[in-house]
């Protein structure tokens, strides 16, 4: 279990399953009393498209695991282990909006391109552990619209000025799809599937990235129109997912060349360098809260 696959289980199922009844349903709203604290009215939302939650009397709010974290008053780690023991499905809607992604793609038009300063944007990069600096030096705040309505998320863009899109909720990509790269005249380059694996690699000071190339997949399917771009370097660094489609690339890639380098053990046993990155930062919290 990841933060990924535990924020698709079915917030209203799984307090159900915690022994907490909606007092009122509207819609995809269900309003519960808080269970994070005691209260006498129903000021605890849940949005069961959203799969996402709302405290009115704290405002505080999030995804499964941020409320996870809450109610049992533990680390992420901790919380997912929780998850491994249990059994929970993943809401219908959910699961469509994955197969209508190509579709989704094509429907979404950008409408502005900001600077990155929406607090609530900011503290989604906190929690999945990315500095907030650099963050902001290479992605931008962007306003979407998807059918009549318009959204606000985080924007990062390719090569050939599409981009991908993310918020605490939902990934997309906007068309033209495409890599991007980071040039800074090294003979090694490393690679990422995802920039927010790029972004997790850029804030761990020990790694020293001043001098070197990057480039983004923004999706495995594009290695291949990535190749003559990487094999103009001497040294190919991958830091790619440990799930089944990077595993197949990173074996794939090993074969073409010596130049290829698998670096995927920095992050073993997570998915990917972002989940290794973001529960090795809660460990840490949780660690120095227990010594005080």
């Amino acid at each position: 279990m990841n933060c990924e696959k535990a924020n698709e289980i079915d917030l209203v199922n799984y307090l159900k399953q915690l022994g907490h009844e909606p007092k009122k349903v509207r819609s995809k709203d269900h309003w519960y009393r808080s269970p994070l604290r005691e209260e006498s009215t129903a000021s605890f939302k849940v949005n069961q498209k959203l799969n996402v939650w709302y405290d009115h009397g704290t405002g505080e709010g999030g995804s499964l695991v941020d409320f996870g974290i809450k109610y049992f008053k533990c680390s992420v780690t901790d919380f997912l282990e929780k998850l491994n023991l249990s059994d929970f499905s993943v809401p219908k809607h959910l699961k469509n909006l994955r197969k209508k992604d190509s579709e989704a793609e094509n429907k979404l038009q950008i409408i502005l391109v900001n600077p990155l300063v929406s607090k609530n944007l900011i503290r989604y990069l906190e929690r999945r552990g990315i500095d907030v600096a650099i963050a902001q030096k290479f992605c931008q705040e962007v306003e979407y619209s998807f059918g009549d309505k318009s959204y606000l998320a985080i924007g990062f863009k390719n090569d050939q000025g599409g981009y991908e899109i993310r918020d605490p909720f939902y990934k997309y990509s906007s068309a033209p799809k495409a890599v991007s790269t980071f040039l800074n005249g090294s003979s090694e380059v490393s690679v990422f599937e995802g920039f927010m694996d790029y972004l997790s690699y850029l804030s761990i000071p020990k790694l020293k990235t001043e001098n070197a190339d990057f480039l983004v997949l923004n999706g495995a399917s594009l290695f291949e129109t990535a190749k003559p771009f990487l094999e103009v370097h001497e040294k190919i660094k991958l830091f790619l997912d440990r799930d089944a489609t990077g595993k197949k690339l990173t074996a794939h890639a090993l074969q073409l060349s010596k130049k290829y380098e698998d670096k995927s053990s920095l992050y073993e046993p997570y998915k990917d360098l972002n989940e290794w990155l973001m529960l090795s930062k809660a460990s840490k919290n949780m660690k120095s809260k227990l010594k005080l």
